[in-house]
């Protein structure tokens, strides 16, 4: 690689010194009397090297200037000073040209504009040199010395205006789509050129008007053809001048006045040539720009978000220029409807806020990010992401404001459901913590109204009138005890924490929670009104079901003003769909919906409430978590009538005969619970009929069952003294706080029948304590009865999923307590009698 460098470099100078001597003999044939050059080609072609092959090819100019000298015959001194003047002023241009990052291909003004400077600075070098060179060695008269720097100044400049150009745009041939241009516009110039310097007399006046035809030709070519065609052009017409002058033929031969002919002649190629390079030039920078500005509105046109420009008419009053087709799906409308209006037009109507800081942007003329809400002309809105940016044209007015808009439409929508998921979570929370601290006072408030009741239940039909208005107090209270108890396990049901379990649900069941919730508000509005009928169960999340329920029945009751409850109703029914669907029906006798709404009733953000009483995302959300389940939700709405909203659901594949209840309800407990629970199609409000059922023939009818010893674990003191004291009549009971005291008791020796024990303590809980009884009593592991104020951890749910336990839920009803009592201690019995059994036939085995 190293040694093949000299050898093309070696190549390269011998091509310059062969390409300069060719130019050299060119412009002399051309010369007028005297060897006097009005175009040396030969510095375009030094000028023209060097920019191609390097400034270090200089030794090829200054040996192809000296030949060219020897061979004139001019004196040595001469010779030397022409090769120095060469060399400098080819040297000098194009360190020149290089220093300001001239472009090869002349498509630039400013690029023209510097080979014109660097030219006539380099011809000025050779004009200085030249001259006194050959003046000092006595070929030029000391007084043409000033005429002969002049003419040298000149050849040398024209020489680099029409060489150098061919040389540096000719190395990168481009294809040229005008093919017939290509053979007119030569033709057509050779025939005017022929014209002008071939058959008109010397100075007549027909060579001079004919001479104005070559400026629209030269135009001609450097408009359709680039710096190329105006380079080649003025070459040629250039030649075609000079050859004419030579011959004495054409408007700038001046018989007797050569000097001043030849300046003439000078300054026609040299306006003809910078001309046309300047013309070509300008065209290939405009049409760059028009290119770069085709490309932008191309891109800005294709790109995903949403572009708007709008001119600025009059401080704060903007007028829309340009969208693209981004913008125009994004808002739906049309760029002819949208060009020419002012772009506040497109944000909704309640964001005033929004209009007011645009208007502030505006005024202080500065960038703006925001998220604003545009409208559709349907009406929907489409939440964008607004970038808007000034633009200063002139660099100090603000002309044009430019704004981007990036739908962000589906991230509202996300964080709105995060938020409202967020929501949920918190009330979940809450609604556990709450639950469990009511339940603990609930269980043993009940509890201790029980025993009351019992105690002044025994008086019996002759107790005195105060005993019986304080038996009736009790039962008033008992009552209320149960309607709380009911309250707080619907907020439980209704807000449960962690990702939904999915299980077989009763919809018949998971009606009545959600009514409760809503009855006391509605009651001043409408009548309710329930029909239950055969549903398949469903395989879902009963907390997310219930949720999609309970908002059904918020939006009835909102359809529906106050104050003439009975004029209007909310029924609600359930049944089998001719599809086999399990099926909800909500139906409201309020204002309707109208038919242009309804198409819209489930889009997120969509509510015709006022602004701050919805979000729009509850229907959306409900739509949402029924598609989950693979079901449907539908709306049927006649305006002045009301509106119906039908849940479909498909049926599980595998339907259960027993009730569908919650997880944490298994085991006896589980019956025993819904068989003592009121029934789904009565109120939440217990009547006076059912209330003596919860005493005294409930307690004549639930038998304590064999009498036993009774291990009560609780954190909470009142509590388990609480169930002591129910228990005390029919059982020996123990009470402790804490689980490591009830191991202390079975590892020293007690012994129990029963242990009811709470699945939530402080340090250890009620699982611990069951798997420290696998270990050291199993025995005792059947006899454990669990009482929970609310399964909330996730650590929790897996282990009742896990065990057969049964499981009582905080508050405990007496009647439940005592039931699952004696049902365990009937199992333990049986246990015995299995094993006693199991001892005599050994027994009898070895005797026989």
């Amino acid at each position: 690689m190293a040694a093949s460098f000299p050898v093309r470099g070696l190549a390269e100078g011998l091509a310059l010194i062969v390409v300069y001597l060719v130019a050299a003999r060119v412009g002399l044939s051309l010369a007028a009397d005297d060897h006097i050059a009005p175009v040396w080609l030969s510095s375009g072609v030094a000028l023209g090297g060097l920019l191609l092959l390097g400034v270090s090819r200089w030794p090829a100019v200054f040996v192809a200037a000296g030949l060219g000298g020897l061979a004139l015959e001019l004196p040595l001194g001469a010779v030397l000073g022409i090769c120095v003047g060469s060399t400098l002023e080819a040297v000098a241009g194009a360190l020149l040209l290089r220093r300001v990052a001239c472009s090869r291909e002349l498509n630039r003004v400013r690029d023209v504009a510097w080979l014109g400077v660097g030219a006539a600075l380099g011809a000025l070098l050779a004009a200085a040199v030249g001259p006194l060179s050959l003046m000092w060695g006595g070929v030029l008269p000391r007084a043409q010395w000033g005429a002969g720097a002049w003419l040298w100044w000149m050849a040398d400049l024209l020489g680099i205006l029409l060489v150098t150009p061919p040389l540096l745009l000719l190395r990168r041939p481009r294809r040229v789509r005008a093919a017939w241009e290509m053979g007119v516009l030569p033709a057509v110039t050779v025939a005017v050129c022929v014209g002008v310097f071939a058959f008109p007399q010397p100075g007549s006046g027909i060579a001079h008007s004919l001479a104005f035809l070559l400026f629209p030709l030269s135009a001609w070519a450097a408009l359709r053809f680039g710096p190329r065609g105006a380079a080649l052009s003025s070459l040629f017409i250039a030649m075609a001048a000079i050859a004419g002058t030579a011959r004495g033929l054409g408007p700038f031969f001046t018989a007797g006045a050569l000097p001043q002919g030849l300046v003439v002649l000078q300054l026609f190629i040299g306006v003809t040539a910078l001309t046309g390079l300047l013309l070509a030039a300008a065209r290939a920078e405009r049409r760059q720009a028009a290119e770069v500005l085709e490309l932008l509105a191309t891109t800005v046109r294709a790109v995903q978000e949403g572009v708007l420009i709008c001119e600025v008419r009059e401080p704060g009053v903007l007028h829309t220029v340009f969208v693209n087709e981004a913008l125009c799906a994004l808002v739906g409308r049309r760029r002819a409807e949208l060009v020419g209006t002012p772009p506040g037009a497109l944000l909704a109507s309640g964001d005033s806020g929004e209009r007011l800081r645009l208007a502030e942007t505006l005024r202080e003329e500065r960038s703006l990010r925001a998220e604003v809400a545009l409208t559709r002309p349907d009406g929907t809105r489409v939440w964008s992401e607004m970038q808007l940016s000034p633009v200063r044209a002139d660099g100090e007015a603000v002309t044009h404001f430019v704004a981007t808009h990036r739908d962000v439409t589906a991230t509202k929508e996300l964080q709105a459901r995060l938020v409202a998921a967020e929501r949920v979570a918190a009330v979940g929370t809450l609604a556990a913590g709450v639950g469990h601290e009511i339940n603990n006072p609930l269980a043993y408030l009940a509890l201790n109204l029980e025993a009351a009741q019992r105690s002044l239940a025994a008086e019996g039909a002759e107790a005195p009138a105060r005993v019986r208005d304080a038996l009736g107090s009790v039962r008033g209270a008992q009552e209320g005890a149960e309607r709380i108890r009911l309250i707080v396990r619907d907020l439980q049901v209704f807000s449960r924490e962690g990702a939904p379990e999915r299980g077989l649900v009763d919809l018949n069941a998971l009606v009545p929670p959600a009514v409760r919730v809503v009855l006391h508000a509605l009651r001043s509005r409408a009548r309710l009104v329930e029909q239950f009928g055969p549903v398949p169960r469903v395989l879902g999340s009963e907390a997310r079901l219930g949720q999609v329920l309970l908002n059904l029945l918020v939006n009835a009751l909102q359809a529906i003003p106050e104050g003439d409850p009975g004029r209007h109703e909310v029924r609600v029914r359930t049944g089998t769909a001719p599809s086999g669907y399990a099926r909800v029906e909500v139906e409201d006798t309020g204002g309707g919906i109208p038919p242009d709404v309804l198409p819209r009733i489930f889009d997120p953000f969509f509510t015709t409430k006022a602004s701050g009483e919805g979000t729009g995302l509850g229907l959306a959300i409900c739509q949402q978590i029924i598609r989950t389940h693979g079901g449907e939700l539908h709306v049927h709405s006649v305006p002045g009538q009301g509106a119906t909203f039908t849940l479909l659901l498909p049926p599980a594949p595998v339907q259960s005969a027993e009730p569908s209840t919650s997880p944490a309800l298994r085991g006896n407990a589980r019956g025993l619970e819904a068989a003592w629970s009121v029934p789904p199609s009565l109120s939440p409000s217990l009547s006076p009929s059912l209330s003596p059922s919860l005493s005294p023939s409930l307690s004549s009818s639930a038998s304590p069952g064999p009498r036993g010893r009774v291990l009560i674990v609780d954190d909470e003191p009142r509590l388990a003294q609480s169930m002591r004291l129910l228990l005390d009549p029919y059982h020996d009971v123990v009470t402790v706080t804490r689980g490591e005291e009830a191991l202390a008791r079975v590892a020293g020796g007690e012994p129990f029948d029963v242990v009811l024990c709470d699945l939530q303590m402080p340090g250890m809980d009620g699982i611990a304590v069951y798997r420290r009884l696998v270990e050291e009593a199993p025995a005792l592991v059947s006899r454990l009865v669990f009482i929970s104020g609310g399964v909330s951890s996730p650590e929790a749910r897996a282990f009742m999923e896990t065990v057969a336990n049964p499981v009582l839920e905080k508050p405990v009803r007496p009647d439940v307590l005592l039931a699952t009592v004696a049902a365990t201690l009937e199992s333990v019995a049986r246990e015995q009698e299995r094993e006693q059994e199991a001892r005599d036939a050994v027994g009898a085995a070895r005797h026989g």
